[in-house]
């Protein structure tokens, strides 16, 4: 996920993309969704609220 959808879109910053890399995005999600975590778009957290896509976030 991070070099296809965070990298090849030119964010380079070491740092950032270390970060990506290292936390795992499927532990911000609801268990049921966690297949997806890693999908290329944003994800429902329930009461109105989302998580933004990789790219948004990074």
């Amino acid at each position: 996920m991070v070099h296809r959808q965070i990298r090849d879109r030119g964010i380079a910053d070491e740092w950032v993309l270390r970060a990506m890399c290292s936390v795992p995005r499927e532990a911000f999600v609801p268990e049921g969704l966690r297949g997806q975590a890693y999908a290329d778009g944003p994800l429902p957290l329930g009461r109105g609220q989302t998580i933004s896509q990789p790219y948004v976030v990074a």
